[in-house]
């Protein structure tokens, strides 16, 4: 059964007129007839009986009717809604969001988003990166805000967004508020809580065994916010990225020799088609400024000039 039949039997429904329904349909008479003639055979009986001015449909015309309309109504809505989504009206995009960035640095992106893309329905995922990865091979995602210390896989493409130093957070009164920035070495017997869902945790570990630096880890969570709780109130100091404070008041410095820097990148599947609303979303990710700040929570304060370290 192919589309044009559907068309040229409910045509021919309305007009119980072979002429009147070939003309509506654009199409000679013989056309819509032997059309009409090869449905009846799939079908296994006539759709119509033919008379000289006007034709009657039969009963199994009639049993019919209703369901070929129903399936041309579903073609024909099909139709508008891939044409809506074309246009970026009622389009979803599944975006995967690396659980370590502030959010608070995705303000001005996604305001954009919502201003100049208001049709798309954006569908947000909070996870750490690695399951995010999965998700999207898996086809879960259509993309992902990641960062990594080690190398993507292969079939991973990535599109830079900008780069973010790791920080060390610590109580108000901390002997590191004395500082300007903090050695990796600097870290040696300090309290230490632990981000567990942190994508440079390895990294990290592997810089402090290499500075002779050993940690007394007293608390582990893989939650952002009760990190930064249990260090303002006094149970040690972490690592973290310098744009995820969302605490108030919370101390921070840079972390040096070495400087630990990610760069947080849009991650796709390599060779997998971009939809429109996905490919307009990369395009504006592209073209934001990620050196402004979203807002006034976007960045910590910054601490004095580096050029001394007490």
């Amino acid at each position: 059964m192919e589309l044009h039949q559907i068309r040229y039997f409910l045509a021919l429904c309305e007009t119980l007129n072979f002429t009147r329904a070939a003309e509506l349909c654009n199409v000679t008479q013989p056309a819509l007839t032997r059309a009409i003639r090869k449905l009846e055979d799939e079908l296994g009986g006539p759709l119509f009986r033919r008379e000289r001015a006007m034709s009657h449909l039969t009963d199994l015309g009639r049993l019919m009717q209703p369901h070929l309309q129903s399936v041309l109504d579903e073609v024909d809505a099909a139709k508008v809604r891939a044409t809506g989504f074309g246009k970026l009206e009622e389009a979803p995009i599944q975006i995967g969001i690396m659980c370590t960035i502030g959010p608070a640095r995705l303000v001005g992106l996604f305001s954009r988003v919502q201003r100049e893309m208001p049709g798309v329905a954006v569908q947000f995922e909070e996870a750490p990166a690695g399951r995010l990865i999965e998700k999207l091979l898996s086809g879960e995602l259509d993309v992902a805000l990641v960062a990594s210390a080690a190398p993507f896989p292969d079939r991973i493409d990535t599109r830079p967004l900008y780069e973010e130093r790791f920080v060390v957070g610590f109580p108000p009164g901390h002997r590191f508020e004395r500082q300007n920035a903090i050695r990796i070495a600097d870290m040696d017997q300090v309290d230490y809580l632990s981000r567990t869902d942190c994508e440079f945790l390895v990294h990290l570990r592997g810089l402090l065994k290499e500075a002779g630096a050993k940690v007394n880890i007293r608390f582990r969570s893989p939650r952002e916010d009760w990190i930064q709780s249990m260090i303002m109130a006094g149970m040690g100091c972490a690592f973290m990225p310098e744009y995820i404070t969302v605490t108030p008041g919370l101390p921070t410095r840079p972390v040096i020799d070495p400087d630990v820097v990610r760069q947080v990148c849009l991650a796709t599947v390599a060779g997998r088609r971009f939809s429109p609303p996905l490919a307009a979303f990369m395009r504006l990710a592209a073209r934001h400024d990620w050196n402004l700040p979203a807002g006034v929570a976007d960045r910590p304060p910054q601490p004095p000039s580096l050029s001394t370290i007490s």
